[in-house]
C-alpha cells in the first residue's frame, strides 16, 4: 500500500524504501503512474543495489487525489518537490521520463543542491507549446480558448483532455527559452522510433543546456514507452554511471 503527504489539499501517493545516499527518485510521465515499468524496474535495481529509491503519483495521477484536468506541469512540479522534499533528505539522483523528464529539469533547476545527478528518458520539455499548441490548426486553438479544453486521441487508452490552463500555465514553466545549467553528470536517453518525442527535441534539449558532464543516448528503434528489456538495462546503466561519476 501506498503512503501519502498531503499538498494543496491533496493527498499524494508514494513508495519509498530506505537505503544508502545518494538516493534514487523517479518521476513518471504525463497520466502516467508510479506503477509503471520502468519505474518498478528501477525501483528493483536499487533494493538489489542497497540504494534509497522514490516514486510518486502527481495530483490527478494514479493513486493520488484530485482530477487530473485540473492539474497542469507547475502544479505537478510542485507536488513532486513536496514529496522529495517530506521524503528525501540530501541530494538525490533524479530521473524523469517524458513529462517526468521536463519535471525532472525544472527541480534540478530551482533546487540544484538537491541533485546529485539527472537522467531523462525520453523527455519531453516544453510539450505543452512546442508539442500540443505548436501541432494544434486554426480550428483546435480556437476550440480550446473558447471551451477551455479539448479531446485528443491517445494511443495509450482514452482520449486525453488537454486544457487551456495546461497551455497557458506551461509558458509560464518553459526551460528551453532561458538558459538551463546541470552542474552535475546528466545522462539524457532517446529512441529514434519515438513516435511521441521527436529525437530532435533530445539534440534541442543537448545543445541548450549547459553543464561539466552531460551525454545523449540515442537507441535505434526504441520507442516512446522505453521498456524493453534491453531499454530498461540502459536505463540501470545510465543511473549507476551517474552516481560513479558523482562520486557517491
Amino acid at each position: 500500500m501506498p503512503r501519502f503527504t498531503v499538498r494543496a489539499g491533496n493527498r499524494l501517493a508514494y513508495e519509498a524504501s530506505e537505503g544508502r545516499a545518494p538516493g534514487v527518485v523517479f518521476l513518471g510521465g504525463f497520466k502516467s503512474d508510479m506503477i509503471g515499468t520502468k519505474a518498478l524496474d528501477l525501483e528493483a535495481w536499487a533494493r538489489a543495489e542497497g540504494r534509497a529509491f522514490l516514486r510518486l503519483d502527481y495530483a490527478g495521477h494514479g493513486q493520488s487525489d484530485g482530477a487530473f484536468e485540473d492539474g497542469a506541469i507547475g502544479d505537478w512540479f510542485a507536488d513532486a518537490a513536496h514529496v522529495i522534499a517530506e521524503v528525501t533528505e540530501g541530494p538525490q539522483i533524479v530521473v524523469g521520463s517524458s513529462m517526468g523528464g521536463w519535471i525532472a529539469l525544472l527541480y534540478a533547476r530551482a533546487n540544484p543542491d538537491r541533485v546529485a545527478g539527472l537522467v531523462t528518458i525520453a523527455a519531453a520539455p516544453d510539450f505543452t507549446e512546442d508539442g500540443y499548441w505548436a501541432g494544434f490548426d486554426a480550428h483546435h486553438r480556437e476550440t480550446l480558448m473558447r471551451d477551455g479544453r479539448i479531446a485528443i486521441p491517445s494511443d495509450y487508452g482514452a482520449p486525453y483532455v488537454i486544457t487551456r490552463r495546461l497551455i497557458e500555465e506551461g509558458r509560464d514553466n518553459l526551460v528551453l527559452r532561458a538558459p538551463l545549467d546541470l552542474p552535475f553528470p546528466t545522462r539524457f536517453l532517446q529512441g529514434t522510433a519515438d513516435a511521441d518525442v521527436p529525437p530532435a527535441w533530445a539534440t534541442r534539449l543537448l545543445d541548450h543546456a549547459t553543464g561539466p558532464d552531460m551525454a545523449l543516448t540515442l537507441v535505434k528503434d526504441a520507442d516512446h514507452r522505453f521498456s524493453s528489456p534491453e531499454a530498461l538495462a540502459l536505463v540501470r546503466r545510465s543511473v549507476a554511471e551517474v552516481i560513479a561519476r558523482a562520486g557517491r
